[in-house]
C-alpha cells in the first residue's frame, strides 16, 4: 500500500494512492497514520479496509495539495556521513560506527511545499534521503530481525541550513530543524512495496540540472544495521522516522559551495518511493 496524507496546513486528512495512480480519501477507515495506528495492527487493518472500501472511496482532485505522509512522529532520527562518496567530498573520515543526529518534528511539511529561507540563513542545502518508517516499537533488537520492525519506506529531503549547522557551536541540529526542512513524501510505501530497501536509485536536481544521483546500495550502514544500531540506545516507536543519509553533490561541498537561493527549484525523487519538489522562498518577514 502507498499511505498519504492530504488537504491544507494542519488539516490533513489521511488518503491511499492506489495502485492505478488514483488517489483516494481514506478517511472512512477512522484513523491518521500515527502512532496509535502502526501500534495497533493498523496496516492489517487498513489493507483489509481498501479491500472492500477503496473502490468506492471519494477520488481526490489532482491538485490536492499532499502534506507529510505520516502524521508528526515522537522523533527525527538522521544518519551523516552514511555515503562513501559524501564522506569523501566533505573531507570527513567514513565513520566506523553509524553518525546520529535529531531533526525536530516540527520540521515536518508536505512533499510538494515551498522550502522557506530561514531567518538569517544564508547557506541552504539539499540533501535526497531514504526515509524507514517504524512500525513496531524496537528495543534492542537483532539486525536479522531488524526489518520486521519496519512499516514502510519514503522519500526525505534532508534540508540543512550550514550556517547554522558548522558556524554555531553546538550539535548539527540547529542548522537541520527549521520549519519546511522535512518535505516527506509523496507517500509511504509499505515494506511490501519495496522488497530491498538496499537496492534504490535516488537523484536530486537543483533548477534542472542533476545535483546526485546513487544507489542506496553505497550507504555505509544499511536499513537493518541502523535499527538495529539505533535501538540499542534509544526506544524506537512505531511512526518513528530514520533519514539514513545523503550521498555526494551537496552544495556544501562544490568549490565553491553552492547554496540555495529565493525562486530556486528542487526536485528529487527514488525509486519505488515517487518524486517531489519545493521551490525556495524566502522568509516572510525577510520580503
Amino acid at each position: 500500500m502507498k499511505l498519504l496524507r492530504f488537504g491544507p496546513v494542519g488539516q490533513e486528512a489521511p488518503g491511499l494512492q492506489l495502485a492505478e495512480n488514483r488517489r483516494i480519501d481514506a478517511r472512512g477507515f477512522g484513523s491518521d497514520w500515527n502512532e496509535e495506528f502502526f501500534a495497533n495492527d493498523g496496516l492489517e487493518r487498513l489493507a483489509h479496509w481498501a479491500a472492500t472500501h477503496a473502490a468506492a472511496a471519494p477520488t481526490l482532485a489532482p491538485e490536492t495539495r499532499l502534506g507529510a505522509c505520516i502524521a508528526r512522529p515522537s522523533k527525527i532520527i538522521c544518519i551523516g556521513l552514511n555515503y562513501r562518496d559524501h564522506a569523501a567530498e566533505t573531507h570527513a573520515k567514513l565513520p566506523v560506527e553509524p553518525v546520529i543526529f535529531f531533526k525536530s518534528t516540527t520540521a515536518l511539511c508536505g512533499p510538494d511545499d515551498p522550502v522557506v529561507i530561514p531567518l538569517g540563513g544564508t547557506k541552504l542545502d539539499w540533501e535526497v534521503e531514504l526515509a524507514v518508517v517504524m512500525g513496531r516499537t524496537a528495543r534492542h533488537v537483532n539486525e536479522s530481525d531488524a526489518l520486521a520492525h519496519v512499516a514502510g519506506y519514503c522519500l526525505h529531503n534532508d534540508y540543512s541550513e550550514r550556517a547554522f549547522q558548522l558556524e554555531h557551536c553546538g550539535q548539527w541540529v540547529k542548522g537541520k530543524s527549521c520549519d519546511t526542512f522535512a518535505p516527506l513524501g509523496p507517500f509511504l510505501a509499505t515494506r511490501d512495496e519495496v522488497p530491498d530497501p538496499q537496492a534504490l536509485e535516488l537523484w536530486l536536481r537543483v533548477n534542472g540540472v542533476e545535483q546526485q544521483r546513487s544507489n542506496t546500495r553505497e550507504m555505509s550502514f544499511g536499513v537493518a544495521s541502523l535499527v538495529s544500531y539505533i535501538s540499542h540506545f534509544m526506544t524506537l516507536l512505531p511512526g518513528d522516522v530514520i533519514s539514513t543519509g545523503t550521498p555526494a553533490g551537496v552544495g556544501l561541498a562544490k568549490d565553491p559551495p553552492q547554496y540555495l537561493q529565493a525562486g530556486d527549484l528542487v526536485e528529487l525523487g527514488i525509486d519505488k518511493l515517487g518524486r517531489s519538489q519545493q521551490r525556495v522562498v524566502p522568509h516572510p518577514d525577510m520580503r
